[in-house]
């Protein structure tokens, strides 16, 4: 299978330059062990889903890392928890040494606690996700996100100007691919020459994830429950997550279906997208709301694999949503800006926001729309949002054919542009 070039990678490479170890973490199969086998081809690489590997290091952990004390990857680390303090006091040993140690993680809460208790200032976490839209299309990380992190001095109207330069060589039938069949890396290549693989794949990857991961790390869940909890989270994503509505059509407790959206969340399949709540003049609502990650395993669970019944199909909006979201975030991702978050907004006056942008450079609103044209009440959220928090901007992402200020400090941006 053809191997793609990831935009995170120059990330992991600076990383290395700084820190004594690096965990690359994300969903199974969504590349981590191609890509630092590809990146670190002469470091010395094992698995610990291999048995003759994990017996090798689980047996003398200790012994395992003072013989290997530099130049090693260790895939699937999740599997063997212990290492974790076992490497903190072999990084300490040599304190300043970087690029020493990279580890990859899937599916597992465990990895995340290890890397924050055990190895906290000495390792940098860089989470990979399925192919962002660039990646897969063999394309430089999008102009959007290096301007954006740069704005923090600019002004409006510079920042406005600098964003209408913006340039792309995606095609609008590539998003709609895109966001049609997902990103994850063995479909998507693969289905290029055997469009059937793609459905195949997404049967045994649910499959593989609940036998593998779910039955593992949570052997007292109710599997067949879980099952239908994702099916059911399928008609939810997008939206506002009503707990007790779904823990009632599963005959469960809310604490069950809130212990369920957590499970998926740390697995890297589900993101909960917390609400935006800084601002001071508007009494917020604070229900969850998320997304599958990947549009390709939702429009999987929902039996969509083509793009008219996408489009016709009532929750084409949330779907394209939730893509575009994720598109963002993958993209600040791929750089090494920290401390961003996102959230969703909404008032109690149903005033909503998709995606609020909160980092050092600024707060920015971002709505999403499927749609080519722009309706004046479109605009009412992000206008009122922008007059309350003193935003420099707004921006409003849809599939119109250009980028163009459409309103004081408001600026329409083609989805093909991130």
């Amino acid at each position: 299978m053809k191997v793609i070039n990831r935009l995170v990678a120059s990330k992991i490479t600076t990383f290395l330059q700084l820190f004594p170890a690096v965990a690359v973490i994300g969903s199974r199969q969504c590349g981590k062990s191609t890509l630092v086998q590809s990146l670190l081809s002469d470091w010395k690489y094992y698995d610990l889903e291999r048995p003759d590997d994990y017996q090798l290091i689980s047996s003398d952990p200790l012994g395992f890392l003072k013989r290997q004390s530099t130049g090693v990857v260790i895939d699937e680390a999740q599997q063997f928890p212990a290492l974790f303090p076992v490497l903190r006091s072999i990084i300490d040993e040599d304190r300043h040494a970087t690029g020493r140690f990279v580890l990859t993680g899937s599916s597992s809460p465990d990895i995340i606690k290890g890397l924050s208790e055990s190895l906290a200032g000495r390792i940098a976490t860089v989470e990979l996700s399925p192919f962002k839209m660039a990646e897969f299309y063999e394309q430089p990380l999008p102009g959007i996100y290096g301007l954006l992190i740069g704005s923090g001095k600019m002004k409006a109207d510079v920042i406005l100007e600098q964003l209408a330069d913006l340039q792309t060589k995606i095609t609008v039938s590539q998003m709609y691919q895109q966001w049609l069949l997902g990103g994850y890396p063995e479909p998507r290549v693969k289905g290029r020459d055997y469009p059937a693989f793609h459905g195949l794949w997404m049967d045994e990857y649910f499959a593989d994830y609940i036998r593998r991961d779910i039955q593992r790390l949570f052997p007292r869940l109710n599997i067949h429950v879980f099952r239908r909890f994702i099916q059911s989270l399928s008609f939810c994503s997008g939206k506002i997550i009503n707990q007790s509505s779904l823990a009632r059509t599963l005959d469960v407790s809310s604490v069950s279906t809130k212990e369920y959206l957590d499970i998926l969340h740390n697995t890297f399949i589900w993101r909960n997208l917390g609400s935006y709540e800084k601002n001071k003049l508007k009494t917020v609502q604070k229900m969850p709301k998320g997304f599958f990650r990947d549009t390709g395993i939702l429009h999987h669970l929902l039996k969509l694999d083509d793009l008219d019944r996408l489009l016709v199909h009532p929750d084409a909006g949330s779907s394209f949503e939730s893509f575009v979201i994720e598109e963002i975030i993958r993209g600040f991702q791929c750089t090494a800006q920290s401390g961003i978050d996102f959230n969703y907004y909404r008032t109690r006056d149903r005033s909503e926001i998709d995606l609020i942008i909160d980092a050092p450079f600024g707060i920015i609103p971002v709505e999403i729309k499927l749609g080519t044209r722009v309706k004046p009440k479109m605009l009412i959220a992000l206008k009122n949002f922008i007059k309350d928090t003193d935003a420099k901007v707004g921006i409003l992402i849809n599939n119109s054919d250009k980028i163009e200020v459409i309103d004081n400090n408001i600026i329409q941006i083609p989805a093909v542009y991130v």
